[in-house]
């Protein structure tokens, strides 16, 4: 079955930084593009950051374009979002997810706050 474990998240102040983890098993994680959403109290789930199979090409939502980076560790089966520069509208829950494969994990709490 498709698990994803979501971790690295916590309080920082604006301006921090994080780096968020995702580990992954279930699945061949190498041949699957991996996705970072983001869900904030009352707003519907966002995609954050995605990037191909080999890590060669990823695309960020302008919200967090030049602040965040998504990578990925095939050999480990591991998907990370280093987190730059972070505002309060940043705090969500971020969960990572395989294209076209079903579940979501529990995700990890990020708070940016004073």
């Amino acid at each position: 079955q498709v698990r994803l474990v979501e971790s690295g998240g916590g309080l920082v102040q604006p301006g921090g930084s994080l780096r968020l983890s995702c580990a992954a098993s279930g699945f061949t994680f190498s041949r699957s593009e991996m996705r970072w959403y983001r869900q904030a109290p009352g707003k519907e789930r966002e995609l954050v950051a995605s990037i191909i199979t080999t890590g060669t090409t990823a695309h960020y939502a302008d919200s967090v374009k030049g602040r965040f980076t998504i990578s990925r560790d095939n050999a480990k089966s591991t998907l990370y979002l280093q987190m730059n520069s972070l505002k309060p509208d940043d705090t969500a829950v971020y969960y990572c997810h395989a294209e076209g494969l079903g579940g979501w994990g529990q995700g990890t709490q990020v708070t940016v706050s004073l």
